[in-house]
């Protein structure tokens, strides 16, 4: 039976929208609203954040609020870590996406020897860099740190001094200057992504696996697909980003995209996956329940939540 920690990052600072960081209390009041006790069940640690630089001018346009989310990266990296080595299961509930970066750098802390696979359930493949990004928002990054790719085959911008040294530095976070090979990423449900990160999944020849797909072959099929292209890796990590959901039911998240999975596929995926042994942490991200009605995306996330946790303690 698998030791399960909850970390709480409410960090929203690489996000365009505001109100992901209160994703987390969004999906705890849903399970209240469900009766249920999940949330004492579990030791959970709350990471402090940064999310008061969202009231400050901008320095970098092309990493908005790097040297924050540099920091956070340091503090999610240092509690997933110490959380593994001390034979914890780390469930990770985040605000944006970019942190799931500090998540990818804590595994890797922590297991410096793995061949690490990422399973990346989203709409976005978020695989820019300050060089090619068109927002400058650090979600849509967290991968390129992971693969250390900056892309610069398809830069667009010029970096000053600064922000190219902060990048460096959120890309060597554990001193360990790639943390997953590229073709270790698997993305499910993606289908909105730019030609700069239609670049690196080709080139890279990452694995992608579409809604049509899942849909078509089903879920026993495609997670045992996924599992034996990952099956060279030691662990996996799971990240699941609530905008792989479908636009009709996704709307309380920050970049809701339609022709995404249905609430019981990404459950079922997702339940599957944690069957696996290799899996090593499960991070859900990106709930925003100001966008939201009813909390629904916050319900649906939780009821994911519930059954992936429940599904990991019975293996």
């Amino acid at each position: 039976m698998k030791n399960i920690k909850i970390i709480e990052v409410p960090s929203e600072i690489g996000a365009g929208t505001r109100g992901a960081s209160l994703g987390i209390d969004a999906v705890k009041i849903a399970a209240l609203d469900f009766m249920s006790n999940f949330f004492v069940h579990f030791p959970s640690e709350k990471i402090e954040v940064e999310n008061n630089l969202l009231f400050e001018p901008i320095k970098s346009p092309y990493a908005k609020r790097i040297h924050g989310v540099l920091t956070m990266y340091e503090r999610i990296s240092k509690s997933v870590s110490e959380s593994i080595k001390a034979n914890f299961f780390p469930v990770v509930l985040s605000g944006d996406h970019s942190n799931a970066g500090g998540t990818i750098a804590g595994i890797k802390i922590a297991k410096p020897k793995s061949k690490l696979g990422i399973i990346w359930i989203d709409a976005h493949s978020d695989l820019h860099t300050p060089y090619t990004t068109p927002t400058g928002n650090l979600h849509g990054m967290p991968l390129s740190t992971a693969i250390a790719d900056d892309n610069l085959e398809c830069a667009v911008h010029e970096l000053d001094e600064k922000t190219a040294n902060l990048w460096t530095q959120l890309k060597n976070i554990g001193k360990i200057p790639q943390k997953v090979l590229p073709e270790d990423i698997v993305f499910i449900a993606l289908r909105d992504y730019e030609k700069e990160e239609k670049h690196l999944i080709e080139k890279h020849g990452m694995k992608v696996i579409t809604t049509a797909e899942v849909r078509r072959n089903g879920v026993e099929s495609v997670s045992r697909k996924v599992l034996r292209h990952l099956s060279d890796c030691t662990d996996i990590y799971v990240s699941f980003d609530v905008d792989s959901l479908d636009a009709a039911i996704s709307r309380g998240t920050g970049t809701p995209v339609s022709n995404g999975l249905k609430e019981r596929e990404a459950e079922d995926l997702i339940s599957k996956f944690m069957q696996n042994r290799k899996i090593c942490c499960f991070e859900i991200t990106e709930v925003n329940p100001t966008l939201d009605k009813e909390n629904l995306m916050a319900e649906i996330a939780f009821n994911i939540l519930q059954r992936s946790v429940n599904v990991l303690m019975m293996n």
